[in-house]
Parts: structure tokens; C-alpha cells; sequence
């Protein structure tokens, strides 16, 4: 017999009335399950002895109604290979197909998506070997809301190492992405008593939605060449979320007296700076601009992701947080979701510590450098196209003259052609009469299929 009927207990569902007989009970309960397709093609029923226990019969009763079902064409039966469900009768009702899986674009150029397929397999394979083989049997438990403790200490070292952050494992919590580190932010935030909060104008429209959900009012802070206005924070704002290493969309850093500025907002009113360290790994003309909690720890929310450097998969981002803002956020955490996945932390720590994680930065530094300088040099030779914000990160925005297509023509005609781009007008706080632009991301195809969605897209523009 083969190996999966041999002395097999298989669990089989079956509420049957045995008014009218417990032969013609089990029969009928036996034939609406296979009608109604909850027993498909091709499966395995108990034994006839097995149903018999599980459900305080005789086996000849099961027998019979076997054989019945045989005669009837519903069940097909081999010596030593048991009893199977026969192929669906014509008249039966199959199951509704699968809803169809959504639509990818043929050319992904949208910005802030990372080239997945250069996922480091390898690396991370040999990560989860040396985790799994060092694992005590604790990390297969509930796990820690704060983070797990190796990933804290490795991001300490490394954060410190290559952004300047100035931390201890203490005041780091790792969250399920930035997405929701952003919510449960705001909400303890809200729930403290913040006021307004300003965000940067433009800026990242699905973010400023998650401030706003948690109740905040939200003021407009305007960018500028030199990155966020921040002379217009006032005493009322209680919180300024900014993305000053690379501002999103245009790219542009905040100006090093700006950010002094900023930190005297901070310090004089005690409002709390929320820092999204956009594209911080990508940089490619000059170095990288550090991280502005250096310059004031106890006054900035540090946020980090791996979703731009490994994948947005993973679902791993992480705070680093003023001290009096951390138990809050571990509750908060703890209530939203318990904890995140270990075995990813974990195997995150191991890449970072055995300097894996370095070596896969800087590759993928190099692979988008080139992209970007294919993508600057087709822009450079297209009449009416002006690129912004490209020494750093992984898009370009790109503005277009008055007299040439609009923003939605150009995003219409790409998405006819399969290419998906993201436009500028949607990222204001008010779309009404603003810059019309589009925001070409140079990452996310393969490294083979970058080059045709550069032809796409250029063909369209």
C-alpha cells in the first residue's frame, strides 16, 4: 500500500442524519460533499474500518455505502491503493474558478520599489542555516514586542556605523515595516496629546493619510531647493514628520542650517522630530548625508526599513526613539500585533553582523548607479524633460514644461503601453494648480529588463 494510506489516520468531516437509515445517512452526506466539490477529484477517504470508528458504525455499513458510491460512479476503488473520489459528474455545479490574480505592469517604473530579483538568496540562505542550527528552543516562542534582541544590538552597531545614529539597543523597536511604525506613532502621539503636526509639501500622500487617521491635523510644510521650510514650524506644531536625507519626491537634502534650525525648533518647544530615512543607503556623487538624530537624539524618531535595501516582503522596519517615547510604543506595539516574525529578525541580525548585509548594499549601490546614469543621459537627450533629485535614491523626478503633455496624458499613454509610472500632482496636500511632474523609478525591473522598460517609457515620452 503506498505510504500514505499505510496505517494513516486521515480527518474527514461528515454530518450525516441517520433518520432515514445510517447506511443512506452516510451515503447522502458522502455524495453532497462530493457534489458541492468540499471533496475534490482524486481524494483519499478513510479506511472503511477508520470512517467506521470515527463515526460509531459498523464497516459493513461503511462498506455498503462505499460500494454504493462505487456503483454510482462518485468513487473509484484498487486493492492497496484504497478508495478515492472519481472525477466531478458532468452535471454537478463545479466550484467557481479563482478570482484572477491583479494585473503587474509589463514595466514597473515606480519609485521606492527596490529590484527584488536580486534578492542575496544565498546570503540569506546561510544566515537561516547558522540561526536554525544555533536556535534554543525560546526563539520558537511568543516573542519579544520591543524586537528581538540580537537584531537591536546589530542595528545599533550598524546604524551608528553608517548613518550616524546615535543609539542603544534599548531604544530601538523593530515593527512589521514603516507603515505600520508610522501608525503606531501617530497613535501614541495622538494619545499624548500632540497638536498639529507639519509634513512636507509634497511629500509622501499615503503616510500623511496614516498622521491623519490617528486624528491630527496636518500643516503643509514646503520644499524648496533647500529641502523642508522648517522657519515655518511655529510653537502650536507638535510634531514635524521629514524626510531629510533625501527628501521625497524631489530629492533634494535639507540644508545644514536648516536642519540646525530644526533642532532648535525641537529643543525650544519640545516638539518631536520624526525622521524617515528615505534612500539613506543610495547615494551616488558624493557621500552620504548622516542621519539628522545625530545632531539631536532625545528630539528625533529615527525610522528605517529593509523594504528598499532585501524587499518590502520582509515586512522589517525599525525606531529608534527618545527614551520616554519607548515603553509607550512597546505597548502600542504589543496591542497591535504581539510581536514580529523572529526567525526574520533574527536571520536580519546574522546578515548585518556577518557584514552580508554590507556587501549586498553596496552591490546593489553600483547596479543603480549605472541604471540611473542610463536614465539621466535618455532624459538629458529629450526636449522639454528636466530630472531632479538623482545623486541619491532610487527614482528621479522629472518636470515638465508648460507647453508640452500634461501629467495625466503622459501617465494615461504609459499606462496604455504597459509602463507604470507615479506623477507629481497627487503628492501635495493641495493638487490644485501645482508643478505637474512624474517620478521615474530606475530599480524595480530585473537587470535584464531594465533596458526594454527604458525604451517603453521613452517611447511613450
Amino acid at each position: 500500500m503506498p505510504e500514505n494510506w499505510s496505517g494513516s489516520r486521515l480527518d474527514l468531516h461528515i454530518d450525516f442524519d441517520a433518520a432515514g437509515g445510517r447506511r443512506n445517512g452516510l451515503e447522502s452526506a458522502l455524495r453532497a460533499a462530493i457534489r458541492q466539490g468540499r471533496l475534490p477529484a482524486g481524494t483519499l477517504l478513510p479506511s472503511t474500518r477508520g470512517l467506521a470508528r470515527e463515526l460509531g458504525l459498523s464497516r459493513g455499513t461503511v462498506s455498503a455505502a462505499y460500494d454504493q458510491l462505487v456503483e454510482e460512479g462518485h468513487l473509484t476503488t484498487r486493492p492497496g491503493s484504497g478508495t478515492h473520489v472519481a472525477g466531478t459528474p458532468q452535471h454537478v455545479t463545479a466550484p467557481a474558478p479563482p478570482a484572477p490574480a491583479p494585473t503587474t505592469p509589463r514595466h514597473d517604473l515606480r519609485p521606492g520599489l527596490p529590484d527584488v530579483s536580486a534578492f542575496p538568496t544565498r546570503a540569506w540562505l546561510a544566515s537561516t542555516r547558522r540561526v536554525l542550527n544555533r536556535a534554543r528552543p525560546e526563539v520558537f516562542g511568543a516573542g519579544d514586542p520591543q524586537g528581538r534582541i540580537e537584531l537591536r544590538h546589530a542595528l545599533a552597531d550598524y546604524l551608528g556605523r553608517t548613518r550616524g545614529v546615535i543609539t542603544t539597543p534599548d531604544r530601538i523597536v523593530i515593527t512589521s515595516g514603516y507603515y505600520q511604525g508610522l501608525g503606531l506613532l501617530s497613535g501614541v502621539l495622538a494619545a499624548g496629546g500632540t497638536g498639529t503636526v507639519a509634513v512636507e509639501d509634497p511629500g509622501h500622500k499615503s503616510f500623511r493619510d496614516v498622521v491623519q487617521r490617528a486624528g491630527f491635523t496636518t500643516v503643509a510644510l514646503p520644499v524648496d531647493a533647500h529641502g523642508a521650510r522648517v522657519e515655518e514650524l511655529t510653537q502650536r506644531t507638535g510634531a514635524a514628520f521629514l524626510t531629510p536625507s533625501h527628501q521625497y519626491p524631489t530629492g533634494v537634502p535639507l540644508h545644514p542650517g536648516r536642519r540646525q534650525a530644526l533642532c532648535v525648533w525641537a529643543r525650544s518647544t519640545g516638539g518631536l522630530i520624526v525622521e524617515d530615512d528615505y534612500d539613506g543607503e543610495y547615494r551616488y556623487d558624493r557621500l552620504p548625508v548622516g542621519a539628522l538624530q545625530g545632531i539631536a537624539p532625545d528630539h528625533v524618531v529615527y525610522c528605517g526599513t529593509a523594504s528598499k535595501t532585501l524587499g518590502p516582503a520582509l515586512r522589517l522596519a525599525w525606531m529608534v526613539l527618545p527614551p520616554h517615547l519607548v515603553p509607550p510604543l512597546v505597548r502600542a506595539k504589543q496591542e497591535a500585533d504581539l510581536y514580529t516574525e523572529t526567525l526574520s529578525q533574527l536571520v536580519l541580525a546574522d546578515l548585518i553582523t556577518t557584514h552580508a548585509y554590507d556587501r549586498h548594499i553596496r552591490a546593489a549601490r553600483l547596479r543603480y548607479r549605472r541604471r540611473r546614469e542610463l536614465l539621466v543621459n535618455r532624459l538629458a537627450a529629450t526636449p522639454g524633460l528636466t530630472a531632479h533629485g538623482v545623486p541619491a535614491g532610487l527614482h528621479a523626478l522629472v518636470t515638465l514644461s508648460s507647453d508640452g503633455p500634461t501629467e495625466h496624458h503622459v501617465l494615461t499613454r504609459c499606462a496604455r503601453h504597459g509602463v507604470a509610472l507615479r506623477g507629481l500632482t497627487d503628492l501635495h496636500h493641495d493638487p490644485v494648480n501645482r508643478p505637474q511632474g512624474l517620478l521615474i523609478g530606475f530599480a524595480a525591473p530585473s537587470e535584464h529588463g531594465y533596458p526594454a522598460a527604458l525604451d517603453a517609457l521613452f517611447t511613450c515620452l
